[in-house]
């Protein structure tokens, strides 16, 4: 069961690859990476298995603080999030909170709907780069 305003997209390459490349694109779109945490490596180290489930947390002052200045709450969604993980099968997928969802769950009115639109798109975009082998 898909989790409400979850995009998951599989990917055609491993766990760590596709970590890299998400990263590698979001510092190329002069994105901030604020944190990574390894949740498989927090497992081991208590003696406990997880398959690879990595986040990357990522964002934009430019795009996140007009948001926040509308509604002081989407700061909890805020900076955005990516999970690359891998299934029981070995399958990676890479997921994110979709950004139009966001700005649902927190109220904000039609007039942040360009901001939101484009910081959808840079995801995105961002994520298929990260998860598709090109053409």
């Amino acid at each position: 069961m898909a989790a409400e305003g979850l995009i998951t997209l599989r990917s055609s390459f491993g766990p760590e690859e596709t970590m890299n490349r998400f990263e590698a694109e979001v510092r190329a779109k002069g994105m901030t990476v604020f944190a990574h945490i390894d949740h498989a490596a927090g497992a081991a180290a208590v003696g406990l298995p997880l398959r690879p489930t990595d986040l990357l947390i990522f964002g934009a002052a430019k795009g996140g603080t007009p948001l926040m200045q509308v509604a002081q709450t989407i700061g909890i969604d805020l900076p955005l999030k990516a999970l690359v993980w891998q299934d029981e099968a070995g399958t990676t997928f890479l997921s994110y909170n979709d950004p139009a969802y966001l700005t649902q769950r927190h109220g904000l009115s039609e007039s942040t709907n360009p901001l939101v639109e484009a910081m959808s798109g840079a995801v995105k975009a961002i994520a298929a780069k990260a998860t598709m082998t090109p053409e």
